[in-house]
């Protein structure tokens, strides 16, 4: 038996500059050549990793979900509290309004806008991304009560779910242009929700 052809790219690069396209351009108006473009492929390269734009696209959220919940266990272990995670993770939003590159919104949400329910696939996919990044939140809220950092008293899993929603209209607002100020205030609010 011979061994196939070696690969010729890097599947994960491919995968990270498709799922960048999506969240920039939006799944309808990203082309089959703006994707191979960016990814470095060829058509039947494509079609041979990954079957079709919508399996691709599949493979992107999935993509997110495992970045974004890698991304938020590097930041835990930087800080010296989980609060103080909390914090940074919601003033990095604000962040986000200093360059153009990253004013792209959460990919999730607009997903949301521009899927709605029509397609249950991609609807569960997201659904369960939200609810994975929402239990990373609880998980934190309830290691912050146990060092006494949020009030004993407060529900972890409502905090959770409303640091969520505010998470995503804060990418939102930066995605519509909204200033550092005015997000850093929301901020501030969203955090003494904790208090």
């Amino acid at each position: 038996m011979t061994a196939g052809r070696p690969l010729e790219y890097d599947p994960e690069i491919a995968l990270d500059a498709a799922m960048q396209l999506f969240w920039r351009k939006g799944y309808e108006a990203t082309s089959l050549l703006d994707l191979l473009d960016a990814m470095g492929l060829s058509k039947s390269s494509f079609y041979q990793a990954f079957a079709s734009k919508h399996a691709l696209f599949e493979r992107c959220i999935k993509h997110y979900r495992a970045t974004t919940s890698h991304k938020f266990s590097r930041q835990k272990l930087k800080h010296d509290s989980a609060r103080d995670f909390l914090e940074a993770t919601f003033k990095e939003v604000a962040d986000e309004t200093l360059s153009a590159k990253t004013r792209n919104g959460c990919l999730l949400m607009n997903t949301v806008s521009e899927f709605g329910q029509i397609d249950p696939v991609i609807a569960k996919l997201v659904t369960d991304s939200l609810d994975q990044i929402t239990e990373i939140f609880r998980t934190t809220i309830e290691q912050a009560q146990r060092s006494g950092e949020i009030p004993q008293e407060k529900n972890a899993a409502q905090l959770a779910s409303y640091l969520v929603s505010t998470m995503s209209g804060l990418k939102s607002m930066v995605k519509a242009g909204r200033d550092k100020q005015t997000i850093r205030q929301i901020v501030d609010t969203a955090m003494s929700v904790m208090d």
